[in-house]
């Protein structure tokens, strides 16, 4: 409970220091686990609700269970939501992977977002420990005018001073939860009492998307659109047999996820660099 409530201290000051110091802000909210604990962390440090307006990057391959859930919540939250539609997948590099083409189109939806909406600094819901190229992140991390990253451009973080000043044109990821972990999450969750879209829990698999799973028992560690998603094997139907199986998997996050393989590496850091979440 102790490693809990240094976590929520130190992203709640996150999220009052971006406040504070940028003028236009947004969060994005992709329903999944993470960016609901991000949702509850901002309600916390701004006295029930979050102040800004949170972002879909709607590609309109969202699963049901996840637009069932965004409906659900963004009423009894009382979320300021824009959900924005994604440009086409003939809008998006040809050269990347067909899972790749598919995660550009939210970053090119992004882009026109924050271009319509004059956006200076939006917050994201990324870990260190989710991927490799995520791990050289900052708490508070400057890109260019459209949006791009450039690692070698990372401000120096010591002692949670950060810098939020920058040079006009520069828009700012503001990452919340960049120091927790799969384990992290799931453990708050289960103490704050935090909805999730049932997805999480697993559940026998017949057909999915064209794939046959024969009936097996699995569950959505890490969710994406249709197509470019699936589940793993797991047993795993609550909060605690989730936490109790994480204590002990081997298995990546990003396992049922193509654009978490490792030989898809490479996309993802081009994708990284040119604004991707």
């Amino acid at each position: 409970m102790e490693h809990l409530d240094q976590l929520e201290a130190q992203s709640i000051y996150i999220f009052r220091e971006a406040f504070r110091s940028i003028a236009k802000l947004a969060m994005l909210w992709s329903f999944g686990k993470d960016s609901n604990v991000m949702i509850h962390l901002a309600r916390k440090a701004f006295f029930g609700r979050a102040p800004f307006p949170l972002i879909h990057c709607d590609t309109g391959l969202e699963m049901d269970e996840v637009y069932a859930f965004r409906d659900r919540y963004a009423k009894e939250w009382d979320i300021t939501l824009i959900s924005h539609p994604c440009p086409p997948l003939e809008a998006t590099d040809a050269t990347l992977p067909h899972a790749a083409r598919v995660a550009a189109r939210k970053t090119l939806g992004l882009k026109e977002a924050v271009q319509k909406h004059g956006f200076t600094g939006i917050i994201a819901g990324i870990r260190r420990d989710e991927e490799a190229t995520r791990a050289k992140e900052r708490v508070f991390s400057p890109r260019g005018a459209e949006g791009g990253w450039d690692v070698r451009e990372q401000p120096p973080e010591f002692w949670d001073q950060f810098k939020t000043s920058f040079p006009p044109g520069t828009s700012l990821r503001i990452h919340p939860l960049l120091h927790w972990t799969e384990l992290d999450i799931w453990r708050y969750i289960k103490r704050e009492n935090i909805p999730v879209v049932p997805l999480y829990f697993a559940q026998s698999y017949h057909q999915l998307d064209g794939r046959n799973f024969g009936g097996k028992v699995m569950r959505f560690r890490s969710l994406g659109e249709k197509g470019i998603t699936w589940p793993i094997e797991s047993s795993a139907a609550t909060v605690d047999e989730i936490i109790a199986e994480l204590g002990t998997t081997k298995v990546s996050e990003r396992s049922g996820r193509p654009m978490g393989a490792d030989e898809d590496e490479s996309s993802f850091e081009r994708l990284r660099a040119d604004g991707y979440m």
